[in-house]
C-alpha cells in the first residue's frame, strides 16, 4: 500500500503556525482557534509526521541559562574542495556548534558557534583551525540579536520575566 501525501492546504498551514507559535498547545486548543475538532487536528499532525512536514518537537533554551554568554559566526576556508561530508564530521566533534551549513561566496562554510566566554570560543576556534584541510577563518562575534525570537537567539525571555 503506496503512502500518498494528502495536499499542505491552509488548514495544516494553521496548524503549523500554532505549533510554532507554542509547541504545547493542545489539539483542543489549536482546533478552537482554527474551527476544527481536536480529532480532526490529531489526524492532520499525525499525517504531517508521516510525511516529514512536522520533523519533531523541542524546547527553545535562552543560551545564557546555560552559560552560554558568548556568540560568533565563522567563515571556514578550506585547501582544495572540503567535502561536505568531511565538514560535517569535523562540526559533530564540537558541541559548542549549534549551527553548520555549506555556503556559497568565499568561504565553503559557516558556523554559528556558542561559548562560555572569548577564551573558550578562542579554544574552540583553535580546534577547528588545527583540522588539516582548514586554511583560514574569519570570525565574528555577536553583540546582540535584531530579531530576538528568532531559532538563532534562543528563547527571548526567562522564565516569568522580561529579558534583561
Amino acid at each position: 500500500m503506496t503512502n500518498k501525501a494528502a495536499p499542505f492546504d491552509d488548514l495544516d498551514r494553521k496548524i503549523v503556525a500554532a505549533l510554532i507559535d507554542n509547541g504545547r498547545a493542545s489539539f483542543a486548543e489549536i482546533g478552537a482557534a482554527i474551527g476544527l475538532s481536536s480529532t480532526a487536528v490529531k489526524r492532520r499532525v499525525d499525517r504531517m509526521r508521516e510525511n516529514n512536514v512536522i520533523t519533531g518537537f523541542t524546547a527553545t533554551v535562552r543560551p545564557a541559562a546555560l552559560g552560554w554568554l558568548t556568540e560568533a559566526y565563522v567563515e571556514v576556508y578550506c585547501d582544495g574542495a572540503a567535502p561536505p561530508r568531511r565538514l560535517a564530521e569535523v562540526v559533530r566533534n564540537h558541541p559548542e556548534i549549534a549551527a553548520a551549513m555549506t555556503v556559497t561566496g568565499g568561504a565553503d562554510a559557516l558556523l554559528h558557534v556558542r561559548a562560555k566566554d572569548v577564551e573558550h570560543f578562542e579554544g574552540v576556534l583553535e580546534r577547528i583551525r588545527a583540522e588539516p584541510f582548514i586554511r583560514k577563518t574569519i570570525s565574528y562575534m555577536v553583540l546582540s540579536h535584531l530579531l530576538p525570537d528568532s531559532p538563532e537567539a534562543g528563547a527571548s525571555q526567562p522564565p516569568g520575566g522580561s529579558a534583561p
